[in-house]
């Protein structure tokens, strides 16, 4: 088995938990990694368990040693003439770059050049990137530099994940995608510059992990009707729809009552402001809670103790959050944008409405809330799908499979 650098952009961060279990599940196939990140996220987000044990064991490639610094220095000179030519020529057909754009990318490949030099100093025979943003563009270079192979995973949309990605591609050993949707996307996007396989792996969940306390109980009719959400504070997560919604609900005379779990990109700063003032001037102050970046161990007391799971994402490209709680046998109401409906089955495994609907939104949930036997039903289906298709150890098995084969 190869040893890898296994490379996460800003990690530990509050979404990063499908990350760490990948990790577990390879090391214990016997794959031989170490963890390299671009930098550390800001401080707010960083709110899992096992963030520390995972700081500890990362490499930064923004925070070089002045040591490693001149190791990289090295490694540039030992790339001259020949893996700057292949930079140049790479850069000169980039896409979608401005000359700014341009320029960025020289400075991407003296990054690239730290990671060559680490990977040769760790013994790293290959690099597998959970981005195909900024480091996609720096594990090419390392590879244009010294001929590091490396391989990627989509996550999510590729206009997301920034330009020039046919060249972040076309270099690839390998690829993965985490939906049916996405490996569309990408056959038709990028043909002619895919690596000679891309397969597909859908996230998961540890299983293990998400085992109830206490059955789940249905909402009686009476008292707060307990809904719990989990998703980074973001446009993108809809969480106005979800609180309009709980508004609506709270019109009707339900005693609905809202946590989301979750952080904006800026610590607390960006868009909890926005959503903030919404709470405020819809006087929900009380019934709604904004619980910031939270643990895994919060997320689970959270799934117990709620009657309904909801999200209302604008385009999830899959969504842990949602498998989680299905693992967790929490009924679920989430919008069917994106890669969802290749994981919700609307009526069977779960309830979907079409994203920015917040009166449907509203309505689905109150027909969750007001019918038992089906948030039963639900919630016994979910948990065996996500066992069936759904655990981590699926990723984790194509990977170390694709590994061994190089």
């Amino acid at each position: 088995m190869t040893k890898i650098g296994y490379f996460i952009p800003e990690f530990p961060g509050q979404t990063h938990i499908f990350f760490w279990r990948e990790r577990c599940a390879l090391l214990e196939r016997g794959v031989q990694l170490e963890l390299v990140s671009t930098r550390r996220p800001p401080r707010n987000i960083i709110s899992h368990e096992w963030a520390k044990e995972a700081m500890e064991l990362t490499e930064y490639l923004a925070t070089p040693k002045p040591a490693t610094l001149a190791s990289a220095v090295a490694q540039l000179a030992r790339s001259m003439p020949a893996g700057w030519a292949r930079c140049v020529r790479s850069m000169a057909r980039a896409e979608g770059l401005g000359p700014k754009g341009r320029v960025r990318l020289l400075g991407l490949a003296l990054v690239g050049a730290h990671l060559a030099d680490l990977a040769r100093s760790r013994g790293w025979t290959h690099v597998h990137v959970h981005s195909c943003a900024d480091a996609a563009h720096v594990a090419l270079f390392a590879h244009l530099l010294s001929g590091l192979p490396y391989s990627l995973t989509l996550h999510g949309p590729l206009r997301d994940y920034g330009p020039n990605q046919r060249e972040k591609w076309r270099h690839a050993q390998f690829a993965v995608v985490i939906t049916q949707k996405l490996l569309r996307e990408v056959t038709v996007q990028l043909a002619g510059s895919l690596p000679p396989v891309v397969d597909v792996a859908p996230m998961g969940v540890d299983l293990a992990s998400f085992v109830r306390k206490t059955p789940y109980a249905p909402w009686s009719g009476e008292g707060p009707l307990k809904i719990f959400s989990c998703g980074r504070l973001n446009f993108c997560k809809g969480h106005e729809d979800l609180i309009r919604a709980v508004g609506i609900l709270r019109e009707r005379g339900l005693d609905a009552r809202l946590s989301i779990a979750g952080e904006d990109e800026a610590g607390g700063t960006g868009h909890r402001k926005v959503l903030e003032a919404q709470i405020n001037k819809s006087r929900l102050d009380d019934p709604v809670a904004l619980l910031g970046a939270v643990s895994e161990k919060r997320v689970h007391t959270e799934l117990d103790a709620a009657h309904i799971f909801a999200l209302a994402s604008l385009a999830e490209p899959l969504g842990v959050a949602i498998m989680e709680a299905m693992a967790n046998e929490t009924p679920i109401v989430v919008t069917n944008a994106g890669g969802v409906p290749e994981l919700v089955e609307d009526g069977v495994d779960g309830l979907t409405v079409p994203p920015q609907r917040p009166d449907e939104l509203a309505r689905r949930i109150e027909e969750l809330a007001r019918d038992p036997r089906l948030a039963l039903r639900l919630t016994e289906t979910a948990r065996r799908k996500i066992e069936r298709y759904f655990s981590s150890a699926r990723s984790a098995d194509l990977l170390a499979k694709r590994l061994r084969a190089l």
